[in-house]
Parts: C-alpha cells; structure tokens; sequence
C-alpha cells in the first residue's frame, strides 16, 4: 500500500516500499553535497539510512542548523578517534572545548606537530574514502562485550549504569563507537576541519554556524586553559573523570561529601579572587562579566563577602536591573526582543548612575521586574571613599561599559561554567548544555517560562554570547570557573518533568529530546545538603543571598 512524505515546502514523495532518507533525496533530486546530514521523521530526528514505510512530515537536517552541526561534530569525533588508532595507535580522551574545537589528549604522552600532521592525513584519506557509518541496535552484554575489548571499559559501564538496553552503536569499518546521538551517512561528508597541536594535546576543529563551511581562527588563550588543566587535575584528584565515576560516588553514599569538597573548591578560589583585588588599593569598581547561566549574580554576593572578609566594603551592581522597558527593547530579525545586544539596556541612566555613584552620590539603582518587564526603584547606593563596586552582567567586560570607568581603577573578571564531568573517554556534558539546563529551571522557577520558550530562544543567547561575550574574555584579569562536578545530578530533578511538557509537535521538541538522553547517563543527587549560598542555589531555588 502506498504511503506519502510529506515536506514542509509543499513536496512529497510517494513510495509503495519501506525508503531510506537518502532514496527521498534522490527522488527530490537533493544533490548528495548538499550539507545534509540527518533527516527529521514526525519530529525524531533519524539517520539518514532510517526507512520510512508510513505516511510522515519530514525535514532534511543540514550543517546550517545547530542540530545539524552537533551531528557533524560527534562524527568528527568519531572518524578523529579513529585515525588516532589508526595512526598513532594511541587512545583519545576528549577533555573539553576550546576555541570551537575539542581538546583531546593521549595517556601519559604529549601530542606533537608531527602527530597533528599524521592525524590530518589520515583524517582527510578516510573522508576520501566515504566509508559510512552503521548505526546498530546491540543487546546491552554485547555492546558491553564489544567496548570492553575495543579497550574502552569506561563506555561499557556506562551502558550499565544507565540501563541502557538494547544499546544503539555506530560503526565505521571495524571500529565501534557511542556518541550519544545520530550521525552523520558517512565519512565523506566530513570535509571541514582542522587538526592543531595545543598544550599537551590536539584540538580538533570543526565548523560554526557563523561559518558553516570553514574553520575560524584557533584562538587559544593560555589563562583560559590554565584553569581547565588546573580543574582536570582536581577532578582526578576525585576520581571523577567520568560520568560512571559520579555514579560509583553516589551509590558508595559520598554524595554529601563531593558537594562539601565542590562548595570548598569555589570558596577557595573565591577566596584567591578577593585576596587580589584587595591587595590593590587602587582597585574601586569589579566587573562581573559571563554568559547566561553562569552564576555571576551568586558569584558577585560571595565576592562580596570575601572582600569584606578582606577588609573592604563592597556594593553589588546587577546590570540586568537596568534593562530597557520591554516595549522599548530593541528587536531582532523576528521582531521578537532582543535583550543580547547592549543596546537592550538603558547605557544613558547606566552611564549617569555610574558616574555619579563613583563621586559618592547617593543613588536610587533601578530593579527590573523579569515578569512584567519594566523597571521599579530597587536599593540606595553610596560609595564612601575606600568602598568597591561590583558590577555583574553579561556585556561587563564590553568596551563601553569600560569607557564608563576609570582605566586605573577597574579590575575585570569573566565567570562561566567551564567545565564539566565528561559522559566517558568520547563523550562530553557540553558547558553550554549546562548553563541552558541552569537556565530552563531558574526560568520556570522565577520568571514563569515554560521550558518550550527558554528553548525556543536560546539559540539566540548563544549566539550573542559567542558574538558579544567570548571574544572578551581574554580582557578579563582573572577567570572563575563556576561549573560544579555534581550540579548535573541535582539540576536532572528539577530540569527532567520540565523538558517532558515540551510539545512533540513543537521546533524544539528534538533539543528536549536530546537534553533528556543526556540526562539518563547522571545519577540523582538530592539537594538538601546543598549550601545556601552555592551558586547552584541562584537556579533551583533556596539561596540566602540576593539572587
């Protein structure tokens, strides 16, 4: 009996037997060079080999979008790992992002130029050759079986721990590999990427939507990955390399001691932070600069107590607080608010405020009502001669802000969730997924939004921060990495009923989806033990500071 595939612009295929999306293409006359990497059945997003037998809606999948680009990414993943074995015969453990790449690294050996150059060419001969990429359905003791002698134990546990039966695999050639997710057809629509030496290990490079079809410039900042080495070595120091190692936390009942050793960890640091700044007397506003979802409202209060410990007397400056009217706020492409750009808050009262808080005016600051969208008369503020403000918002390391302060006498910081536990050796638990997991819970929580909109829009987010906020971060003195090794398990209570009321027919249902797959892999962690004043308070709720 025939069946129908229905497009979103109006065309269709008709086909009496079971099709695969690379037949429908043909059929429509889809050129095979044409980005696409995946297609999107009834909203699930498919391989590109998934047979269709009954009428469905569907949409082609390209590296245009961020899904279509997190597709090709784990496949570079994937094809990296494979020419690592290949050609150095050498295990690859992927760290962390940096720079729009991922860093990798090799057990107990430093990467070299000439091991970029080999990984390079292999890469590029596999891509020549387009071998495809099998996606297998695999009862959990064989997979199992399969990672274990592939040398890769940390995978098969990881099946365990999630009950993850049957186990949907890859395969590519010989080799074996779980990247959590769809891939691409085959290894030769892989073509953009680079291989650069950085470090003790390789970072892999791979398109952006900013620039789909090519590789940006690698920007390695040293400060930055000096804390991403320094919080590695912590987290070895734990024992918490990977996802299968929280879940050994947990069920040996140290869950309350990991968060206790996490919570000292920032208040050490914090603690580091306030020192300098106070051994510069010189020093009379801190701005607060990072991403949504970072903390820098909870990071701010505590800086502000440690300063005090110091010696000193802060004042908080939220920069949120001076946000246009929402009928005032400019607007996108869509016509939708636009509160990523700068122009979205009000730079003159911004300005004035300023300027006349640094004379030691007293000032009346402004708090913004998220809910109704305006602003009302929030806290006096009044420096007195040795007092210093702390100024926290994303654009606080933004150029015109800076001209609003006296150069001589600003210290800068940049504060982001930076790292995080990776899912095992190939996997990782991406820092944006988890300041847009922060985000989702606080937004429900605070402001009323349903998971549905804070999806919907943060594409947009993400896109402001990668245009207006990380290329600044280099501007910074000093980075305060806000990522906590256990905050997944906590925020998977709260974020998991709420991403289940997203809409199967809505744009975003596949991020929900996606998060959700994520989230199978952490163990729960209660949050009663959790201190009031963690920076994870500022989004589940329950903190004693002003957040």
């Amino acid at each position: 009996m025939a069946f129908t595939i229905k497009f979103k612009d109006g065309k269709y295929v008709t086909s009496e037997s079971p099709i695969a999306g690379r037949s429908v293409m043909a059929e429509l006359g889809v050129p095979a060079d044409s980005g696409i990497v995946a297609w999107r059945v009834n909203n699930y997003t498919r391989p590109l080999e998934w047979l269709v037998e009954d009428d469905c809606v569907a949409e082609f999948v390209t590296t245009t979008s961020s899904e279509g680009l997190q597709i090709y990414r784990r496949s570079l993943d994937f094809l990296f790992v494979i020419a690592c074995e290949k050609t150095l015969k050498r295990k690859a453990i992927l760290r962390h992002s940096i720079s729009e790449g991922h860093y990798w690294e090799f057990e107990g050996e430093k990467a070299t130029q000439s091991d970029a150059y080999r990984l390079h060419a292999e890469m590029s001969e596999i891509v020549r050759q387009d071998i495809p990429f099998i996606r297998k359905i695999l009862p959990i003791d064989k997979a199992r079986r399969i990672f274990e002698e592939q040398g890769e134990p940390e995978i098969a546990e990881l099946f365990v721990r999630a009950n993850l039966d049957p186990v949907e695999v890859y395969r590519c050639g010989s080799q074996y590999g779980y990247f959590c997710g769809t891939m691409a057809p085959s290894t030769g629509v892989l073509k953009t990427f680079d291989v650069v030496p950085f470090s003790y290990g390789i970072v892999l490079q791979f398109p952006t939507l900013a620039l789909p079809d090519g590789i940006l410039p690698f920007r390695g900042n040293k400060a930055l990955a000096e804390v991403f080495f320094d919080y590695a070595h912590w987290l070895e120091v734990l024992d918490l390399n990977y996802l299968s190692s929280l879940h050994r936390h947990v069920t040996r009942g140290r869950s309350q001691e990991l968060i206790l050793i996490s919570e000292a960890f920032h208040s050490q640091r914090l603690s580091g932070i306030a020192e300098e700044i106070a051994s510069r007397p010189e020093v009379k506003v801190v701005t607060v600069a990072g991403p949504s979802g970072s903390g820098k409202t909870t990071f701010s209060e505590r800086l502000k107590i440690q300063l005090i410990v110091c010696g000193k007397n802060p004042v908080t400056l939220p920069m949120d607080n001076y946000f246009l009217e929402r009928e005032d706020a400019p607007e996108d492409e869509n016509g939708d608010p636009d509160y990523e750009i700068l122009e979205a808050l009000d730079l003159p009262l911004l300005a004035d405020n300023l300027a006349r808080i640094l004379k030691g005016e007293e000032v009346v600051a402004p708090r913004y009502d998220f809910v109704l969208g305006k602003k009302k008369p929030g806290k006096v503020i009044q420096l007195k001669a040795d007092d210093i403000l702390i100024m926290e918002g994303i654009h606080g390391l933004n150029e015109r802000i800076m001209e609003m302060l006296p150069e001589g006498n600003r210290f800068t910081l940049f504060v982001s969730p930076l790292t995080g536990i990776c899912i095992d050796p190939h996997n990782r638990t991406s820092t944006g997924d988890n300041r847009l997991l922060r985000r989702i819970v606080r937004d429900y929580r605070t402001r009323g939004k349903s998971a549905q909109i804070t999806l919907e829009m943060y594409p947009k987010v993400v896109q402001g921060a990668m245009r207006y906020i990380f290329p600044l971060q280099s501007r910074a003195n000093m980075v305060f990495n806000s990522a906590l090794p256990y905050e997944l398990g906590v925020l998977k209570g709260y974020v998991e009923p709420i991403l289940h009321t997203v809409d199967e027919e809505s744009p975003v249902f596949g991020d929900a989806l996606r998060l959700l797959n994520i989230l199978k892999f952490v163990p729960s962690i209660q949050s009663e033990g959790i201190p009031n004043n963690s920076v994870i308070r500022e989004f589940i709720g329950g903190s004693c500071l002003d957040v």
